[in-house]
């Protein structure tokens, strides 16, 4: 029998250890990251004061569903950094989640910093 790890809880343990160095303030909120398979979230929290200032997903209607997850991912992080500008919040500390800085991460993170988000 082939006894393989779980991967889930390995990104938790790897997220709880991250957590442990970040944090959130009212002056530089934490944009955290959550990635299924088929979605991806993102939240702009402040930890203090356990506010969630700023939310996207690629559930919402006003990100186009055409083009590959990658391409979604890069409008969610351009759409949480417009909310969040409004929300009059410049710079951030992006927390990966755990998750490996490639892919559909660094491409929300890419699209957040094009929509004006500073980390």
């Amino acid at each position: 029998m082939v006894n393989r790890p779980d991967s889930n809880a390995q990104r938790l343990r790897r997220h709880r250890r991250i957590r442990g160095k970040i944090s959130g303030t009212p002056e530089v909120p934490r944009l955290c990251v959550f990635r299924s398979l088929a979605n991806i979230y993102a939240q702009v929290i402040d930890d203090v004061n356990g506010k969630t200032i700023a939310s996207a997903s690629s559930l919402d209607d006003s990100i186009s569903k055409e083009g590959s997850k990658k391409e979604i991912a890069r409008q969610v992080g351009k759409l949480v950094a417009e909310r969040a500008k409004a929300a009059g919040v410049e710079n951030v500390v992006f927390d990966r989640g755990g998750y490996v800085y490639h892919g559909r991460v660094q491409e929300l993170a890419d699209g957040a910093r094009e929509g004006g988000l500073k980390f």
